[in-house]
């Protein structure tokens, strides 16, 4: 049986023997999913499943029964104690699975985005892990800039999403996110809190929009690490961040439904 893991490290999986102590030879990526891992409690486990299963049946992945049994191990190696941010993988090339343990950083209640108009550099924007290095970069550029996000717009200039967030913004009552049609990552978090506005009658809108027109509304970046980031600050341009009036009732919220690990 297959015992929680107490360190941080990559684990690969081979069908027979299970997950053992890797190393990175290869760091190319066809499918990842990863979320906050907090004294055995998560959000959305299976949401986080169901996206890595049609990103690796969209990469030519392993047989459905592999995915099934490599995501029973995996569950059964992941800590019941500590802050961690794991990650599944599908590895170009060989096409193994892996699970790369890793402890959750710093959590940031807020954010500061470099609003610059990084143009979406992303080849398989709708697919999460081969984009991940890149992704990085413009992450590190930001940072050069004061902030800790980026956002990524379309060649006409409207909003797409963080290069590591979903994208939300409030217009009065009404909670606005970019349309689907434009090439968006499936956002487990911003499916959360979509699915948690309907339930309480608060209007959803897709909006397509500018940089320009988030100026002085309450923004949100929302991902499976951090939860809900108001957006406090604008870099690179002249824009004035709106009053996060809303975000600290949701993100107290977000927090209340994290559940266990389901028992393997």
């Amino acid at each position: 049986m297959t015992q929680p893991a107490t360190a941080e490290g990559l684990l690969a999986w081979n069908p027979g023997s299970g997950l053992t102590r890797g190393l990175a030879a290869d760091t190319r990526l066809l499918a990842a999913d990863s979320w906050l891992l907090r004294d055995g409690l998560v959000r959305g486990f299976e949401r986080h499943r169901a996206r890595f299963e049609r990103a690796c049946a969209d990469s030519g992945a392993p047989p459905a029964g592999q995915l099934t049994e490599f995501w029973r191990e995996m569950t059964a190696a992941l800590p019941r104690t500590g802050a961690w941010f794991p990650r599944v993988e599908l590895v170009r090339g060989s096409l193994q699975l892996r699970l790369l343990l890793r402890h959750a950083p710093e959590l940031a209640p807020e954010v500061r985005v470099w609003a610059a108009g990084q143009l979406d550099p992303r080849t398989v924007p709708r697919r999460k892990g081969p984009d991940l290095d890149v992704l990085a970069r413009v992450r590190q550029r930001a940072a050069g800039q004061g902030a800790h996000e980026a956002v990524l717009i379309a060649p006409s200039g409207l909003v797409l999403e963080g290069s590591s967030s979903s994208l939300l913004w409030w217009e009065d009552d009404t909670l606005c996110s970019p349309p689907t049609r434009l090439p968006l990552l499936s956002g487990v978090t911003l499916g959360l809190i979509q699915e948690r506005a309907e339930a309480t009658g608060v209007h959803l809108a897709q909006r397509e929009r500018t940089l320009e027109e988030l100026e002085g509304r309450e923004v949100w970046l929302v991902n499976a690490l951090h939860g809900i980031r108001p957006v406090v600050a604008w870099e690179g341009r002249p824009l004035e961040a709106g009053p996060a009036l809303r975000a600290e009732e949701w993100r107290k919220w977000l927090d209340d439904i994290m559940e266990p690990l389901p028992v393997t």
